[in-house]
């Protein structure tokens, strides 16, 4: 009875030869998986480390963090043949120091980043060299004037109280299940459409309206996280061919493209408005946008201020304040609901700078902070540190090479070869950070005397290191803790239980499901 049902089985295979094929193969590669079973990257023939790569997509960040430890914080992957994709991968942090300053003009973004990131135009995250270093002059001086940094303080507070508070209370009175990572997006839309072009969209609001604009740059991540796990042949194939990925993104960059060139005709008609000056009036508060067309490089000598300068400058600006900003809130309230006991030191912290009497904060609830009242408190500030060093927005990033060097990890490089380093994989490597490094302890960041710690921003990656560092971190932290403070204060949020939190595979580091939660109101 065996032996015939077994020649049964064998004559339908050699009817069916595609699935003999299949079967082969499939025992073919569990032999093999079982052999290299304790290896992380196998270097196939032809396809290179991609399979492994594929393999562990759904567990790319761990995986990646994995790898990394496993090769003592530097190896080399190495792609298919002929598909350009071989990289040295590190989190090695004297490895970063030697690329992001101590040999910052070997390692450009180069010209592998520009056609990934050609979204963002001739903007300064893409360019190098001169066009760099006149961008981040401008981008310097305009992020640090004073008027800047007051809008920034003024509109921060202004868009918690009169924006989120509002919803946060409906959604808290109505007893709704919400997607946190939602509101964060959609919160800092509008604020940041308000720093760059001086307006809010309204993303945030009761009704939670589509945004087109918004929508887009969401397509817009996707497709370029695409591009970083695709052969660069594929997805220029794609697309030629406006087909897949590359379709969504074409589309969503016209439509990006369309909204900005309206935000500029609009300011530009403004200021061709005349504008009686008021003597004894104060200096009104000014948006990028407005800024960088007035802007002269020097007494007498003006920069470009065409619609292609400004589409690619405010293209760059809203990129980096939507996702990163909201990327950090996301994770930072997750980690807050998961230990009580920092949220309850944060709660004490806030406290103390409020009115003595209780029944005065009473009458004031909702209560949102000034700025300046929170810049002084040590713990929120070391608390999101700690939220950024084990989720940080920008979880990788890479450079080209100029010359043939050798990194202070022995590692050999060469012109052509791109350099990814990986800020998600640094934060959790116990080298860098101590046995301790997967805890969650804003104790960290303060030192014996009640000070904050300072940590090298090369070992510290949230806010990236060298010349190239992030002009707007003194930024985002008004922004966090603006919105921070309140919601603690004012709510407790509480994440659905069973509720999968996992990181998506994007270039910044969004949650794959979002972030349900419930929220109440909070009574101290």
């Amino acid at each position: 009875m065996g032996s015939a049902w077994l020649l049964s089985l064998w004559s339908f295979l050699q009817n069916y030869p595609e699935i003999l094929l299949a079967l082969l193969c499939f025992f073919f590669l569990q032999i093999l998986l079982s052999r290299f079973k304790d290896e992380v990257f196998v270097n196939w023939p032809l396809v290179g480390m991609l399979p492994s790569l594929l393999l562990n997509l759904h567990n790319f960040y761990d995986w990646g963090t994995q790898a990394l430890s496993k090769s003592g914080c530097t190896f080399v992957f190495k792609g298919p043949w002929f598909a350009n994709m071989e990289m040295l991968v590190t989190c090695d942090p004297a490895n970063v120091n030697h690329i992001l300053n101590a040999n910052f003009s070997n390692y450009p973004k180069g010209s592998d980043f520009f056609e990934i990131f050609d979204i963002l135009g001739d903007g300064i995250f893409n360019t190098d060299s001169e066009s760099w270093k006149i961008q981040r002059k401008m981008a310097h001086t305009l992020i640090n004037h004073r008027r800047f940094r007051k809008f920034v303080a003024e509109s921060s507070r202004e868009k918690v109280e009169k924006g989120l508070i509002p919803v946060i209370e409906h959604i808290a009175q109505q007893g709704k299940v919400v997607d946190l990572q939602d509101v964060m997006l959609r919160f800092m839309f509008d604020s940041t459409c308000i720093l760059v072009f001086g307006i809010d969209p309204g993303c945030l609001s009761i009704s939670f309206p589509t945004v087109q604009f918004a929508k887009a740059m969401d397509v817009v991540e996707e497709a370029l996280i695409f591009r970083h796990t695709a052969p660069r042949s594929w997805w220029k194939l794609l697309r030629w061919l406006r087909m897949g990925e590359e379709k969504r993104l074409a589309e969503a960059w016209e439509t990006i493209d369309h909204f900005i060139a309206q935000y500029i005709s609009m300011r530009r008609k403004e200021l061709e408005k005349p504008k009686k000056k008021i003597e004894g009036e104060e200096e009104e508060a000014i948006d990028l946008l407005t800024s960088y067309m007035d802007y002269q490089l020097e007494e007498g000598v003006s920069v470009p201020k065409s619609d292609r300068f400004l589409r690619d400058t405010t293209v760059n600006l809203m990129l980096a304040g939507r996702d990163t900003t909201s990327a950090a809130l996301t994770w930072f309230f997750w980690i807050i609901s998961k230990n009580p006991i920092v949220e309850t030191k944060i709660l004490e912290e806030l406290k103390t700078i409020l009115p003595e009497k209780e029944e005065v904060v009473q009458k004031i609830k909702p209560v949102v902070f000034k700025t300046e009242e929170l810049a002084g408190l040590v713990y929120l500030h070391a608390a999101l540190c700690e939220s950024l060093r084990l989720f940080p927005p920008v979880h990788v990033e890479h450079k080209g090479v100029l010359e043939p060097d050798v990194l202070p990890s022995g590692e050999k490089v060469r012109p052509g070869m791109k350099i990814l380093y990986s800020m998600y994989a640094m934060g959790r490597m116990e080298g860098v950070w101590g046995k301790d490094c997967l805890e969650f302890k804003p104790e960290r960041w303060i030192s014996e005397s009640g000070k904050l710690r300072f940590e090298p921003s090369y070992k510290f990656l949230a806010f990236n290191a060298g010349p190239r560092s992030c002009l707007g971190k003194e930024v985002a932290f008004t922004q966090m803790k603006a919105v921070v403070s309140s919601m603690l204060y004012n709510f407790h949020v509480d994440v659905i239980e069973g509720h999968p939190v996992t990181p998506k595979i994007s270039i910044i580091l969004h949650m794959k499901h979002g972030l349900l939660v419930r929220v109440r109101e909070r009574c101290l």
